[in-house]
C-alpha cells in the first residue's frame, strides 16, 4: 500500500536514496531534502510496508499566478504502479487560482504529460551540472 504525504518537514535525507537514476551525477540525498523543503508544494509517496520514500513531485512558484514541476521521480522497482501519475494529479491538484504551471520534460515524455491536460510548448533551459557536485 502506497501512502501520499505533502508534509516532507519530517523526511530525513537518508530515506531519499535510489532516485535520479541515470543522471550524470545525481543529487545527494541532503540536496534532494533541502529541494522538497524549500518548494512550494512537494507530495511524497511512502510504502507503508517498509516505510520508504519511493517517489516525489515538487513545485516551485510565485503563490501568485505562476508555478513550475521541475521533478518527478518514481524509484525504479515501484514504476508502473500509477505512483507517477498519482504525484502528478496531486500537485496540480488546487492550482487553477495559477495561470500557469509549466514543465521541461523530453519529447518521448510529452504524451504522458497530455494525459493531465498540459501543452506541448516549446522551452528553453541553462543547466549547471556541476552544481549537483555539492
Amino acid at each position: 500500500m502506497i501512502r501520499y504525504s505533502d508534509t516532507v518537514d519530517t523526511i530525513e535525507a537518508d530515506r531519499l536514496t535510489g532516485f535520479f537514476v541515470g543522471w550524470p551525477t545525481p543529487a545527494s540525498p541532503e540536496q534532494h531534502l533541502a529541494v522538497l523543503r524549500g518548494s512550494y508544494r512537494a507530495v511524497i509517496a511512502i510504502d507503508e510496508e517498509t516505510d520508504r520514500v519511493v517517489g516525489f513531485i515538487n513545485m516551485i512558484s510565485d503563490g501568485v499566478l505562476t508555478a513550475f514541476v521541475p521533478w518527478l521521480e518514481v524509484l525504479p522497482e515501484y514504476q508502473g504502479q500509477g505512483i507517477g501519475s498519482e504525484l502528478v494529479r496531486r500537485i496540480l491538484a488546487d492550482t487553477e487560482h495559477l495561470y500557469s504551471v509549466d514543465l521541461l520534460c523530453d519529447a518521448s515524455l510529452q504524451p504522458y504529460y497530455e494525459r493531465f491536460g498540459m501543452l506541448r510548448l516549446p522551452g528553453m533551459t541553462l543547466r549547471h551540472r556541476s552544481a549537483l557536485q555539492g
